[in-house]
């Protein structure tokens, strides 16, 4: 018997109009604005509306809504592309630019004017928001309003020319000043602004409203249906006016789904934009930010976030998911698939008083415990080694199973080691530790079948590769969240970034690239990072920590 998989109330919606023949064949987009980076929540657009696409053996479109020259930049548009390649959703030939479309749209706005729909305004921003009304108040209408069309389009058409100055006058729809939705209280579609733009450069002086640009875009490209977060519902009204009084025959149906929020995490992009700007991160792709560039800096994969996306599911209303949950899907995805690879975060010697001197074997480990198919490895083992500083205690604490004076444990795939003593410097930090091994127990087990309960692991001296580590936490405080309710300001985590400098890792490391990841054993998840590690110095972020309370439902 088949399993019956439950369809989203978007899948449904599109079902119905499957069925009912408003629909031959399915069309999606994403619609960046190139204002800045992508983020976690835009993945959850992008691998929806690729999603949809796939799902109906439809088109997906990618189209930049670059209709606002002020805050556009090239930087913009290129990392946005490679986010949307990044997770996989493959737009082919479907790659699109709002701005193209910039005479259609100046078409789109004459004939509004023709038909009486449309006009041009001479009030001032300060008297526009005056004459506008509140949410319990009508709005009044413009003393400019009954112009006749012939008067409109020579105006529009003298502003289009360069012959007004910026915000010296408006193109509205006209519609009706008193209705109880503030978006269709005559709405601004054009304004005057002399800023050259990254792709039509100086052409225009005038540029489209978003709310009279977007509705454009999607029937100018055949979109069936447009798939937009819940603040736009209220513009819904507006969406449809503009795509019905246009006269398009098949005009795209907007509806929208609830916002990906992300507990304790800073997710609004002029927040994000802030933390760039003011310094208390490096740039956009910081592996503390929930951008996807910083993600995948991080080292999270397209299948984590894909399966995260996929655990959230599609809503109607809002609500906040557990980061823990990201943390988790990273986890899940990484755990059978990467190499687990010794590294020493903070290192402390150990010396094999009874091992030769001048030797250096190799010993045979597996590349991933819980996936044999990934096969072995060989790593050198010697005399001297670097251990973490937290497998060895001068007093033994209460159920410690690690290194103290008298104690046995496991090398982990090499020998059994005894404690015999260590060194300790004038302020009783411990510098060496000294033991003997039983070359009875190689591999990690003993022919007389003696058990060690202490596992540790380690890194040879003389071959081990000195690196920079970095630990990331939470940018805001969690206890006190993300926001300071009484100015705004973000309540930044003082401990979120933690530099290791003399971390030592095993040399097998030095032959990976930037961008691989792998389990450190008994400590993470960790990359290797793309922008500041160099041949002749490795730099490692952790993705996240080795275990965490989340459990799926």
């Amino acid at each position: 018997m088949e399993e019956t998989v439950s369809k989203n109330f978007i899948e449904q919606i599109i079902d119905k109009d499957i069925e009912e023949g408003h629909c031959k064949k399915v069309v999606t987009r994403f619609p960046p604005e190139p204002n800045g980076y992508l983020h976690i929540g835009h993945a959850k657009s992008i691998l929806l509306n690729y999603g949809l696409a796939q799902e109906y053996n439809g088109e997906f479109h990618f189209r930049f809504d670059d209709t606002n020259p002020t805050k556009e930049k090239e930087e913009f548009v290129q990392s946005i592309k490679e986010d949307v390649e990044w997770l996989g959703a493959d737009y082919k030939e479907h790659i699109y630019f709002a701005s193209d479309y910039f005479d259609k749209m100046y078409e789109c706005a004459e004939f509004l004017i023709k038909k009486g729909k449309a006009y041009v305004c001479d009030l001032t921003p300060e008297q526009i928001r005056e004459y506008r009304g509140t949410l319990t108040e009508p709005g009044k209408n413009s003393p400019y309003r009954d112009r006749t069309p012939e008067e409109n389009l020579q105006l529009f058409r003298d502003m289009r020319d360069g012959k007004f100055p910026d915000g010296s006058k408006v193109l509205r729809a006209k519609i009706d000043m008193t209705s109880g939705n503030m978006n269709m209280r005559d709405p601004i579609l054009y304004r005057i602004a002399r800023k050259e733009h990254h792709n039509t450069v100086n052409k225009w002086c005038i540029y489209p409203m978003y709310d009279f640009a977007h509705p454009l875009e999607d029937a100018f490209e055949g979109i069936t249906h447009s798939i937009c977060t819940l603040e736009f519902e209220d513009h819904r009204p507006l969406y449809d006016w503009v795509v019905n009084e246009c006269e398009f025959e098949n005009p795209p149906k907007q509806i929208e789904f609830a916002k990906l929020y992300l507990t304790n995490v800073v997710t609004g992009k002029r927040y994000i934009k802030k933390l760039v700007e003011d310094g208390v991160v490096d740039g956009w792709d910081d592996p503390r930010l929930v951008s996807l560039s910083a993600l995948r800096r991080r080292g999270y994969t397209p299948e984590a976030i894909r399966k995260f996306m996929e655990l959230v599911g599609v809503a109607k209303s809002h609500s906040s998911v557990d980061n823990a949950m990201l943390e988790y899907c990273i986890r899940d995805d990484l755990k059978l698939k990467r190499p687990r690879m010794a590294a020493i975060l903070d290192p402390i010697k150990l010396v094999i008083t009874n091992y030769p001197d001048d030797q250096m074997e190799y010993v045979e480990v597996p590349n991933n415990q819980e996936n044999e198919e990934m096969g072995t490895r060989t790593v050198p083992f010697c005399k001297e080694l670097y251990i973490e500083r937290e497998d060895f205690k001068i007093e033994k604490p209460k159920k410690y199973r690690r290194l103290y004076v008298g104690n046995e444990v496991r090398l982990m795939n090499a020998y059994f080691v005894t404690c015999t003593g260590y060194d300790a410097d004038e302020d009783g930090n411990v510098t060496t530790v000294y033991c003997t091994y039983d070359p009875a127990s190689k591999g990690g087990n003993s022919p007389d079948g003696r058990k060690v309960r202490g596992t540790i692991h380690w890194v040879a001296v003389p071959t081990a590769v000195q690196a920079e580590v970095r630990l990331y936490e939470n940018i805001v405080d969690e206890e006190k969240g993300v926001y300071n309710e009484e100015d705004g300001t973000m309540n930044i985590n003082p401990n979120s970034l933690t530099i290791i400098e003399n971390a030592y890792v095993e040399p097998a490391l030095k032959e990976f690239k930037p961008g691989d990841s792998f389990q450190f054993m008994r400590t993470g998840y960790f990359c290797i990072d793309t922008k500041d590690t160099t041949e002749d110095h490795l730099v490692f972020n952790r993705i996240v920590n080795l275990k965490s309370s989340y459990k799926p439902n």
